[in-house]
């Protein structure tokens, strides 16, 4: 293994985040919103994403590096073709501690106890309301609360116990269902998180005006069911943690835009077709995938990784405007969030 990577503020590489497809079965007004994608004119062919062995080469590269985490991300990543043998792929790489997966679970009811045998660790799944009008308007109108309620059972059934449900809060859109989120899954022994609006890609209409700070959550939660503050699990984690001081589990809060934590962020991603960010709020990535053409080009592959990351000084959150959509940003669906 070689030496562990550190970017010019001392953040180490420990995370990575491969977005497997590009494509989705849902229009999410804050990732893909309907007018975005131009029907599919705009999306990878089949022929265009990464290939299991090129995405296996590549998280051994990585891990090689000092990454002990791979999440695999969207699009919704669900609609790969041939994701389990994916998975049984990066469950092998030696030095994967945790390999998790996020979805909107709408295909979770037929794949749950494959991704289980593959050896999935963990899954997070999006759902942003409980509230089915509130769920179709923001999803563009496809699925159903029903539907993303059975995929959670479905993971449960099949052994992954403790589900994170990630809820992207919007003033104005979703905000005022955000208690009934926290009801239901008081107690479930899955951990609700509440993730600020953010302004990543360009088209999703964002403004400070929709953002609802966390610390009012925090606020409003607590007066109805107390809480106490937990303490972080790992260097650079995203939420900020909460029990229930009843024991009915946990909440976690990801402030983002209010509460910016680029200062500890180890996290690299890679799009479908192999570029590489190192923030989600990039505007260039570097091409990878002339490297992963074979075994043989792993040490010049790791010597991209390590130059890209050892130049890396991004701090967009902690230098955002209030206007946010100022500079160019490569769209949520197609970087993974």
């Amino acid at each position: 293994m070689l030496a562990p990577l550190a970017d010019v503020q001392a953040r180490p590489l420990r995370d990575l985040r491969i977005s497997v497809i590009d494509r989705c079965n849902f229009r999410c007004s804050y990732c893909m919103p309907k007018n975005a994608t131009h029907r599919n004119g705009n999306f990878l062919s089949r022929g265009s994403l990464l290939s299991n062995r090129e995405i296996e080469r590549l998280a051994s590269a990585f891990v090689g590096l000092g990454v002990s985490k791979i999440r695999l991300t969207g699009g919704e990543p669900l609609l790969r073709p041939g994701l389990t043998h994916l998975i049984e792929r990066l469950a092998s790489v030696s030095g994967v501690q945790d390999l998790a997966l996020i979805t909107n679970g709408i295909l979770l009811p037929q794949m749950a106890q494959d991704l289980a045998n593959a050896g999935l660790g963990r899954i997070t799944l999006s759902l942003d309301s409980l509230d089915e009008k509130v769920f179709a308007a923001i999803t563009g109108y496809r699925g159903t609360v029903a539907r993303v309620l059975e995929g959670i059972e479905a993971a449960k059934q099949a052994g992954f116990r403790q589900l994170k449900i990630n809820t992207v809060v919007q003033k104005g859109v979703n905000d005022h269902t955000v208690l009934d989120m926290v009801r239901y899954f008081r107690g479930s022994g899955h951990t609700l998180r509440l993730i600020e609006f953010m302004d990543v890609g360009n088209s999703n209409q964002w403004s400070f005006d929709h953002v609802v700070p966390g610390s009012k959550w925090l606020q409003r939660i607590h007066t109805r069911w107390p809480l106490r503050p937990l303490a972080s699990q790992y260097p650079g984690e995203t939420a900020r943690r909460y029990a229930f001081v009843d024991g009915a589990g946990e909440i976690g809060l990801i402030n983002s835009i209010t509460e910016p934590f680029c200062g500890q962020c180890s996290r690299a991603r890679v799009t479908a077709e192999g570029k590489y960010y190192t923030c989600l709020f990039s505007d260039q990535g570097v091409d990878l995938r002339p490297l992963l053409a074979s075994e043989h080009d792993r040490s010049a592959l790791q010597e991209r990784i390590r130059s890209c990351w050892s130049r890396r000084a991004d701090s967009y959150s902690l230098d955002r405007d209030s206007s946010g959509h100022t500079t160019p940003k490569v769209e949520m669906y197609r970087l993974g969030g």
